[in-house]
């Protein structure tokens, strides 16, 4: 027994140290991508945050005295900061539970066997490849009150003429609508390749049990998909959260503010206000609400991964 126990003994340092080299060669293989991250990102991150303390000097560009918290109080005590932040909050809460649904509702239908389910899959992707400046002044002229495409098929029907970018609420849902075309797709691509890999026994026993078109899709494969839908909604939301371009090229923020979303407004008060300092304040108020909800979010997905 204690000769057994001495070779345990000996063995243990061997293998803590076996256990180091391999999680040293692991980050090793990471060095490379860490460099890069910290190159792109960090010297931007870091330079907004000393800007954000200080007052912007803009002869250099740079930092100028050091204020301390004066930027970040004068930003709390603007309404229209935290406008911004509801029309942001508004836009993400309809459109990205909207896309997520809409992207696998339509995964599962073209996955189903019928023809010309391929054609399809191509040309759902046409949407992606558009750029979002692009994407904007297209849906503005469709959705133009006077010339519109869309305003004209809604006559057929004794509906309008719609003044999309007229109304409040009416630019916030044309707004979801431009989001919602071009990145259902990118959600439908996900859910198809986690469709194909499900395994097919699963569905082939449903079958033979006599579950229908519904049941097989609500019992089995939803289920399946859970851990997926909740990962794709945090990848949806880093992308979602950071809303500009479109809003820039169909409303720019209007009517009024109701689509001025927080980074239009950070960009507004940065570069034609040329308040860089409170806006550096801003950006940074927003990577860390970003962060903190980003979090509660993975902390969510994983534990729906262990539900199910």
């Amino acid at each position: 027994m204690s000769a057994e126990l001495a070779k345990q003994t000996q063995a243990t340092p061997a293998r803590r140290r076996g256990r180091i080299g391999d999680l040293l060669v692991r980050w090793s293989f990471m060095v490379p991508a860490i460099l890069l991250l910290s190159v792109m990102l960090a010297y931007p991150i870091f330079y907004t945050i000393d800007i954000s303390f200080s007052r912007f000097d803009i002869s250099s560009f740079g930092a100028g005295e050091w204020v301390g918290w004066e930027n970040y109080i004068e930003v709390m005590d603007d309404y229209r900061f935290w406008e911004s932040l509801k029309v942001t909050m508004i836009y993400l809460v309809i459109a990205l539970p909207l896309q997520v649904v809409l992207g696998f509702s339509i995964a599962f239908l073209i996955n189903a066997e019928w023809a010309g389910r391929g054609l399809i899959r191509a040309l759902f992707i046409i949407p992606m490849v558009v750029a979002p400046v692009v994407a904007g002044g297209m849906w503005r002229m469709i959705l133009d009150p006077l010339w519109g495409i869309l305003n004209y098929w809604l006559g057929f029907i004794g509906i309008g003429p719609l003044d999309w970018f007229g109304d409040p609420t009416l630019a916030m849902a044309a707004v979801i609508i431009i989001d919602t075309w071009r990145w259902t797709p990118f959600i439908v691509l996900i859910a198809t390749a986690a469709l194909l890999a499900l395994p097919k026994d699963v569905f082939e026993a449903a079958k033979i049990d006599g579950a229908n078109w519904w049941s097989t899709l609500w019992s089995v494969a939803v289920p399946l998909l859970v851990p997926v839908i909740a990962a794709t909604f945090v990848i949806r939301w880093l992308g979602a959260v950071k809303m500009f371009d479109i809003v820039l090229a169909a409303t720019y923020g209007g009517p009024g503010k109701a689509t001025n979303v927080i980074n239009l407004f950070i960009y507004e008060e940065a570069f034609r206000s040329l308040r860089f300092a409170e806006s550096a304040a801003m950006a940074v108020i927003v990577l860390i609400v970003t962060m903190v909800l980003t979090g509660l979010f993975l902390y969510g997905s994983r534990k729906l991964e262990e539900l199910f």
